[in-house]
């Protein structure tokens, strides 16, 4: 129960670390940073629907930060060349700049947190994590929630190392196996 309680307690400093940086980086509170990292690392030019379930927050709450983000020139609109109802959103150069500057921030609130470890010990530690997020990722929509705020190109989306990913296409792949679709 102790060791379940530190890792609760690191959880939270963890969390409130990288939220601290991630928030001054972007210049902006709430859900912007973690838009700005979701639409840089996934979901560019995907859905404002897509972008709302990643954050974890409604539809008319993801559409205010996006406004927020389009004002400050961070973003642009445009409708979907399949479904003119459908709003697309991509970052524009200068919001992939503060997406890089948000991540490199978030990068150092969790060096400056684990810099007592050794790579050993770094590496047990994100061993044990990839058998949480494993067990926590439920499918698509756990995992775009759970890497809102993460930096994809660092985890090893790209190349099957994220243990978030694999968990996510492991559960798509069950649901289209159970449908009896092959």
């Amino acid at each position: 129960m102790a060791s379940s309680n530190a890792v609760g307690a690191m959880a939270i400093v963890l969390g409130d670390r990288m939220r601290a940086a991630a928030e001054e980086a972007a210049g902006d509170a709430g859900a912007i940073p973690a838009a700005l990292t979701s639409l840089y690392g996934w979901a560019e030019g995907r859905p404002i629907d897509v972008l709302s379930g990643g954050l974890r927050v409604s539809h008319s709450r993801t559409v205010r930060v996006v406004d927020r983000l389009e004002e400050r020139g961070l973003v642009a609109r445009r409708a979907s060349p399949d479904d003119a109802r459908v709003v697309l959103v991509d970052l524009t150069v200068a919001g992939r700049r503060v997406a890089r500057r948000v991540l490199a921030a978030r990068a150092r609130a969790l060096e400056e947190c684990l810099a007592g470890l050794d790579d050993e010990a770094r590496a047990q530690l994100g061993a044990l994590a990839g058998l949480v997020l494993e067990r926590a990722t439920t499918g698509r929509l756990s995992a775009r929630g759970i890497c809102r705020l993460c930096d994809v190109h660092a985890c090893g989306h790209d190349d099957g190392r994220c243990p978030v990913t694999r968990a996510a296409d492991a559960a798509e792949a069950a649901v289209v196996h159970a449908d009896g679709v092959t």
